[in-house]
């Protein structure tokens, strides 16, 4: 089938393709409804997938950048050819809708990654041209990745982590998260049509699959998304091989709206910073900070943007937010909320639990009137729920926003572009966003700092991160050389 075929394959087709009789149960967010079994594969399952991809590695790295970059995009195609599929697959298994930046965005900004990654040019740099000595940094690949994905963006993630490591030659074993292993393992095997046998490879398992990756002493490089607590396991488990790590961890990222703000112009943006996703992604905006001049008209405006988004069911083209994916995020969501209102937060919207819905769905929950050291504000709450605490003096905003032990992102709002730029640069975060909040990239470097991980994706910076510095020096033939 060409890329311009229209093609017959529907989400069923595709669940088929990697769903087991037997194995671990996976439940449909928004209707508890099983949407099929993923394999549940061990730790010899993993070993078998390494071995084969450092076997298929130098092969494929010999391919070249031209011919590596042509894949890309021949799967970029695949993906485009059944997004429709991939996106009501992933819709049912993670929960979120099919519109507004949801499920079908997420498959397009797989393909979006994939092209723009084999567009990327990575050239040799002359670090020393002297005459005598002429010096060059070049980068290689690193060998075998191994990729541990998260829930909340399976797919694109996946492509985050998948995309640069075969660009630069590189072979992959994924393991995905065990919440969303179905969808994962359908776009890994529309992405194998592209590439050689071994090169590419998914193991779906439980947490000790992931723990003998990070560890695994043919592994070179480790990329993990997830919580800050299990990217330190991550990092203990990588000692022993000493792979090299990138970890984009937990975020309780702060957003700062300055006293020259237009709270009706930014409340849209304010709104999609906190709740794309229903609230569960890393860099969300997870508590806002307003001047006690804009308060009380900040938090109107984002209650009057909160009530007219639709949540329902994920196949619901009328949905623009969804359900938690799961259980054990919901009740995290579910108690930080009570809390809040014990603690004598104000309830502007939302509060209680959608029941009406479905088992896993929390209404848009906005909490006026908290400070600093209550849990809502202090814990990472990646769900429907953002506290909004009023301050007074800027200098008291940045404070508050750096003085957490985790800085992935931030965000300050302004209508005078230098004032926002001044405390845009005093706070602690790989990304501070101005006006805007989440907003990602293709070349455009993303990574934390503090407990956030360390490590940058996308761009040139990207393809660094998964392949390894070598300089080449040469000295000229005509100069003697020195001891």
């Amino acid at each position: 089938m060409t890329a311009t075929e229209t093609p017959a394959t529907t989400a069923e087709d595709l669940l088929a393709r990697v769903a087991v009789p037997q194995g671990r149960e996976i439940r449909e967010p928004a209707t508890g409804a099983v949407l099929g079994h993923a394999p549940v594969q061990g730790v010899e399952d993993l070993d078998a997938a390494v071995a084969a991809a450092r076997a298929a590695q130098p092969g494929w790295a010999a391919r070249g950048h031209e011919e590596r970059s042509q894949a890309l995009l021949r799967m970029a195609d695949r993906v485009d050819a059944l997004a429709e599929p991939l996106a009501r697959l992933l819709a049912r298994e993670q929960g979120k809708p099919l519109n507004g930046p949801n499920a079908r965005f997420e498959v397009g900004a797989c393909s979006a990654w994939l092209r723009a990654t084999a567009a990327t040019v990575l050239e040799p740099q002359v670090v020393v041209d002297d005459g005598t000595t002429r010096a060059e940094l070049v980068y290689r690949p690193v060998g075998v990745v191994g990729a541990i994905g998260p829930w909340n963006w399976p797919l694109m993630i996946t492509v985050w982590q998948v995309a640069p490591s075969l660009r630069m030659g590189n072979a992959v074993v994924v393991k995905p998260s065990e919440h969303t292993p179905l969808s994962v393992l359908a776009l890994i095997s529309l992405l194998n049509e592209e590439l050689p046998e071994g090169v590419l490879s998914a193991v779906s398992g439980e947490r000790e699959v992931g723990a003998r990756l990070a560890s695994h002493p043919d592994v070179d490089k480790v990329m993990f998304t997830g919580s800050t607590a299990t990217g330190r396991k991550v990092v203990e488990s990588s000692a022993g091989n000493l792979a090299r790590l990138t970890l984009e961890l937990g975020g309780n990222d702060a957003g700062i709206v300055l006293p020259d703000a237009d709270p009706e112009a930014i409340a849209e943006g304010l709104f999609w910073g906190a709740f794309i996703n229903t609230g569960q992604t890393c860099a969300a905006l997870k508590r806002l900070y307003v001047h006690d001049s804009l308060y009380e008209r900040v938090v109107d405006a984002l209650a009057e943007v909160s009530r007219r988004m639709p949540m329902g069911l994920s196949l619901d083209e009328d949905s623009v937010l969804g359900p938690l994916q799961n259980k054990q995020q919901f009740d995290v969501v579910a108690r930080l909320v009570e809390d809040a209102e014990q603690r004598g937060g104000r309830i502007v919207t939302g509060g209680k639990p959608a029941t009406e819905l479905g088992e896993l769905f929390f209404p848009i929950t906005l909490v006026a009137d908290l400070t600093d050291g209550d849990p809502l504000v202090d814990e990472e709450q990646f769900g429907p729920a953002l506290p909004i605490v009023r301050y007074s003096d800027v200098e008291d905003a940045i404070a508050s926003a750096n003085r957490l032990d985790v800085g992935l992102g931030a965000s300050v709002w302004s209508s005078d572009p230098a004032a926002a730029r001044a405390v845009a640069e005093r706070l602690q975060a790989g990304t501070v966003w101005i006006n805007s909040h989440g907003s990602v990239h293709p070349m455009v470097p993303f990574g934390g700092v503090k407990s956030s991980g360390y490590g940058l994706e996308f761009g040139v910076e990207g393809l660094k991160s998964v392949a390894v510095p070598q300089v080449i020096s040469a000295a000229s033939p005509t100069v003697a050389p020195t001891a």
